[in-house]
């Protein structure tokens, strides 16, 4: 928290100069609008976080227009919060405008668009349509693969991602097999100290102990 409210000071202060000596349609205030709903949806206050997205976004269609990448990210992170507080139908609707933006703005083998799947294949993970989660993470793989090579750590989110999944499914074999591919690109890719790795390594664990008191 004290990490969060100092961030908060800085961004206010900075607001505060920036609204002072560049005006109220400066770029760079819509980036501060951005940092401020970056921290409080991080803090989980997510009325404060949409009104500081809804802002930049307001901004960035006035000054850079509806058809910039920029906005993109912004309906993304409109749609990481619904999602947050369970709105689907919200999170939903701004994850199909962040894809249909950047299919555009940066065509169909931008990371952007792999992330983007990734949301859709979260967001029905939380709402437990498995089927369509796994669709999402195959999308996601796919071009994650194709655009980063097979050793990126969002290589390893990805497979990860399958792991939970199939863990929500009682498949736990397949959610174990999941959790390894995704530590041995972990462990290619990221220190041996990175706190991904020991989650991982849990998740893994915890699959290996229900598959022993199944059998």
């Amino acid at each position: 928290m004290g990490d969060h409210s100092k961030a908060l000071g800085y961004y206010e202060k900075t607001l505060e100069l920036q609204l002072k000596t560049l005006g109220p349609n400066h770029p760079l205030v819509d980036t501060t609008y951005n940092n401020l709903g970056l921290v409080y949806s991080d803090m989980g206050d997510y009325s404060k976080a949409l009104g500081y997205y809804e802002k930049t976004l307001e901004l960035q269609l006035k000054t850079l227009g509806p058809s910039h990448p920029s906005v993109a990210s912004t309906y993304n992170n409109l749609g990481l919060v619904y999602n947050n507080m369970g709105d689907y139908s919200k999170a939903f609707s701004y994850y199909e405008k962040t894809l249909e933006l950047q299919l555009k703005t940066l065509g169909p083998t931008h990371p952007s668009v792999a992330t983007t799947y990734n949301n859709f294949g979260d967001m029905y993970s939380d709402m437990g349509d498995y089927s369509k989660a796994l669709s999402y993470f195959e999308k996601t793989l796919e071009l994650d693969l194709k655009t980063l090579g097979p050793n990126h750590p969002s290589v390893a989110t990805t497979y990860k991602n399958f792991g939970k999944v199939y863990s929500s499914m009682s498949d736990y074999s397949k959610a174990l097999s999941y959790y390894e591919k995704a530590l041995g690109v972990m462990r290619k890719s990221l220190p041996a100290t990175h706190p991904s790795i020991n989650v991982c390594e849990k998740a893994a664990a915890d699959m290996r102990r229900k598959l022993m008191t199944r059998s």
